[in-house]
């Protein structure tokens, strides 16, 4: 385990750091996360011009602007998937959300609708694991409404555009019994970590109830095809997972299994945190909703949340707005429009026009919400169409394209 030591010496945490783990997010800046320093401290590598470059000459497709803007700015091994792909090799996607409310927000969809591309992309079965269990360990939320909570979450899901044809989709309480060979898998898991480790890894302490330690074995399953035989047959396939960089602690612990295992690592697309409503120092969490843009909101619970609660970048006064300009690296308004805002030049002319004083706070706020109003409105049509049977299609334990 001498890789995993290391690597627990790269994420020790000074005072002056952002705070980031599974659970728990916290900036220390109101600009937000520092996601250079994240690097740095996780070990991981950039995405840099020269890896985007090359995605594109291997895909021939332009890259996304998650990708070309640094909301994915992370990975672990992304050019082995290159190589593969490359090669004419094969590789699966597996990415994952954790239930704890009836509706998602719009940033729980940040991965999905990067997942969705990367596999329209590549061609690649999905695999999605919903850890309605994690939810019963770390919350006061009862096994039925654990479920109950991923079925609507998987329902939220399916919405993206996924396909039952190339997807699986499975919630932990149900499916681990169903499937021995990831249960055993959990087990091989088990037998490569301890407690001590665990403890390192993802701060356990001595009051922490037996479930957690374990917990992470069975977010670390699904990255090995042998998990799933119904699907992948028993051969070893690679596993790429687009993810939050909060996720990144369970898959360095995977990636230090696979190689004790003989299986391959899991490579990894980290994605940054889509900030809350109140200010970029915090994430967009389902448990504020004046935090939040839940994915059900209607158009006029959208305009009132932007412009009741998006921290402003702007001055005090017009007056001072026009002579001193706005500040974008604080605008939650403008970070949203990062993320959601697809024309390249608009968003630069916007930024100058901010930062100039030309445009104000109320105006840029009214351009997040022309932005994200027909988004989620057209989401939500899709997402009406998702019956409890086109549901039970996805989590059919069967086998998928690959």
């Amino acid at each position: 385990m001498a890789e995993l030591e290391e690597q627990l010496n790269n994420v020790s945490v000074n005072e002056d750091d952002d705070f980031v783990d599974p659970w728990n997010v916290a900036g220390k800046s109101q600009t937000g996360i520092d996601y250079d320093k994240l690097i740095k401290r996780f070990g991981s590598q950039k995405i840099d011009e020269e890896l985007i470059q090359r995605f594109e000459k291997v895909t021939g497709q332009k890259a996304h602007h998650f990708l070309r803007r640094g909301i994915f700015f992370s990975h672990r091994d992304f050019h082995i998937i290159l190589n593969l792909h490359e090669a004419g090799k094969k590789f699966y996607l597996y990415t994952g959300r954790g239930p704890s409310s009836e509706s998602m927000h719009i940033g729980h969809l940040i991965p999905f609708i990067f997942t969705k591309w990367l596999q329209d992309v590549f061609h690649v079965p999905l695999i999605i694991q919903l850890t309605d269990d994690e939810k019963v360990m770390w919350k006061d939320i009862k096994i039925e409404d654990a479920r109950q909570m991923a079925f609507n979450n998987a329902k939220d899901i399916i919405a993206v555009g996924f396909n039952p044809s190339n997807t699986f989709i499975f919630n932990d309480l149900d499916f681990i019994g169903q499937c021995p060979a990831f249960y055993q898998n959990m087990l091989r898991v088990q037998k490569c970590v301890t407690f001590n480790q665990v403890k390192g890894i993802f701060g356990f302490g001595d009051s922490d109830v037996i479930g957690k330690i374990t917990f992470p074995s069975i977010e670390a399953a699904p990255a090995f095809s042998t998990s799933l035989p119904f699907i992948f047959e028993n051969k070893v396939v690679p596993c790429l997972i687009p993810c939050a960089i909060d996720q990144d602690p369970y898959f360095r612990m995977t990636r230090d299994v696979a190689a004790r295992l003989k299986l391959p690592k899991p490579a990894l697309l980290h994605a940054s945190f889509l900030p809350a409503l109140q200010g970029a120092q915090q994430k967009m969490s389902a448990s504020d909703p004046n935090a939040s843009i839940f994915l059900n909101d209607t158009p006029k619970q959208i305009k009132n949340k932007i412009n009741k609660y998006a921290f402003s970048g702007g001055q005090a006064t017009v007056e001072e707005h026009r002579e001193k300009g706005g500040n974008t690296d604080v605008d939650i308004s403008y970070k949203y429009l990062t993320f959601f805002l697809e024309d390249d030049e608009k968003l630069a002319e916007i930024k100058k026009s901010y930062e100039s004083g030309e445009l104000l706070t109320g105006e840029l706020k009214k351009l997040a919400v022309e932005t994200i109003t027909p988004l989620i409105q057209d989401y939500q049509v899709r997402r009406a169409q998702v019956t409890d049977d086109v549901m039970r299609k996805f989590f059919e334990i069967r086998k998928i394209d690959v």
